[in-house]
């Protein structure tokens, strides 16, 4: 088994989210974790966060017995990727794994759709993806075991009415996905997307829950832990053979 093995996972800021999952299912495997959050964006949703959300979370993981570190990290700033591969070789080294978990998602659509609001669903969920996905293959240092690991939702599975932005935006990852896969394939890594489903991550409602309860044949929502267990799989040497896949993990959703 490799031993100092550094996983990055952007946007782990709340405890009840998919990036924190991710983020204690691999510290219980052995990864040294390095997560990033951004607060302020989580306190203008619905959801909301606790102040102390974040620190809970590093302290937590540190329990396990790995090495932690995080960053409060703005993705829509062009210098973010380059910031957080700096303090992450700093911190820990050089990563092995990356999971690009950040999102930015408000409800738009073709009536109130602007430039800024699509503009920052571009800078977070496609430009930031790509960039840190580059730079992780740049700075890569092993011959063999890399692993970069997209969120996607589903865009190409049916329409997502009421989140144009959001839906245009990530549905891009597939399209990344597929070409960086290929690309980076000589230098020993795999790059896949997951696609979750709809999650509960604190932002349904008991309304939301009950629409979407039916459509789920295994009479449950899906849960944060259903994908950081795809993701343990994706992230081990038994899946050093998958590569450029979109992953539709989300219990038989019906669209």
């Amino acid at each position: 088994m490799r031993e100092n093995k550094i996983a990055i996972i952007t946007g782990a800021s709340r405890l009840n989210g998919i990036g924190a999952s991710i983020c204690h299912l691999l510290a219980d495997n052995g990864f040294d974790i390095f997560f990033t959050y951004w607060s302020i964006y989580d306190q203008e949703m619905p959801w909301g966060i606790k102040e102390n959300e974040p620190l809970k979370l590093k302290n937590d993981l540190l329990k396990k017995g790995v090495r932690v570190s995080s960053l409060e990290l703005d993705l829509t700033k062009e210098d973010s990727p380059t910031e957080l591969f700096e303090k992450v070789i700093e911190h820990l080294g050089y990563p092995l794994v990356l999971i690009n978990n950040a999102a930015y998602s408000t409800n738009n659509d073709y009536s109130n759709l602007t430039f800024q609001e699509l503009d920052k669903h571009y800078a977070v969920n496609i430009r930031a993806t790509t960039m840190l996905s580059t730079l992780f293959a740049q700075k890569f240092k092993f011959k063999s075991g890399g692993r970069i690991i997209n969120l996607t939702s589903g865009q190409f599975k049916g329409a997502m009415p009421g989140e144009l932005a959001y839906a245009t935006t990530k549905g891009a990852i597939d399209a990344l996905t597929i070409t960086l896969s290929a690309e980076v394939a000589k230098l020993g890594i795999t790059v896949n997307a997951v696609n979750p489903g709809p999650t509960n991550t604190g932002w349904m409602t008991d309304v939301i829950k009950t629409e979407l309860l039916p459509l789920f044949p295994f009479g449950r929502i899906g849960e944060p832990s259903d994908v950081a267990r795809l993701i343990k799989f994706l992230v081990s040497e038994d899946a050093g053979w998958i590569t450029g896949q979109i992953i539709h993990s989300e219990g038989g959703f019906i669209r």
